[in-house]
């Protein structure tokens, strides 16, 4: 079941779902979604440096990565063809029992820009920013400034709570994140290569 409008409401005014900064909820409740806003951080890719990634290597996915803060009020510009990591302003905190489902917003995603590539999924127990996988697919660079709204939330009620939510999860990746992180594939592929001895 997806939570409606009411129903996100209830669950932050009960605190089920936390949302920090708190949202404006008239500009950012829709019917079903509530919008969340692009922060300062952006991390990109140094094609000069690497030739390509090797996932088995983490600095070969760390060092092909350049940070980039956007002060407020100035654009990150996003060309076309272009792949960036970016997070939201808003930390979110989800209860055992929610999942929550980053999506696209129609105004954003008409200019060409998507908000993540696979990665829409939030399991239940999440804690932190959210990262987005941005690209432009579009034939025109897009300005995109710190604090618009780019992205929205959907919540959907799991049957039962999760046995183990995220945050517990062992080797869970990005639990706690501020800003956006690079892929830690390397630690995955390393710990199951660990685990097959």
């Amino acid at each position: 079941m997806i939570l409606s409008d009411r129903d996100i409401v209830q669950a932050l005014e009960s605190g089920r779902i936390k949302i920090t900064p708190q949202p404006d909820l008239e500009r950012c409740l829709g019917s079903c979604s509530i919008d969340f806003r692009l922060g300062n951080t952006f991390m990109v890719f140094e094609h000069s440096r690497f030739s390509y990634i090797d996932p088995r290597q983490p600095q070969s996915i760390g060092d092909a990565m350049r940070t980039i803060t956007v002060p407020d009020g100035e654009a990150f510009i996003m060309q076309a063809g272009d792949f960036a990591l970016a997070s939201t302003l808003e930390s979110l905190e989800l209860p055992d029992d929610l999942l929550g489902r980053l999506e696209g917003r129609s105004s954003i995603a008409r200019l060409g820009i998507t908000v993540h590539s696979t990665a829409a999924v939030f399991e239940p127990g999440w804690v932190g920013t959210a990262t987005m996988e941005l690209s432009n697919l579009g034939r025109m660079a897009v300005a995109l400034y710190p604090g618009m709204r780019i992205c929205s939330f959907t919540f959907e009620q799991l049957s039962s709570p999760a046995k183990v939510p995220y945050r517990y999860k062992r080797g869970n990746k990005y639990a706690g994140q501020i800003d956006p992180k690079p892929s830690r594939l390397a630690e995955e592929i390393a710990m199951a290569l660990e685990e097959e001895k």
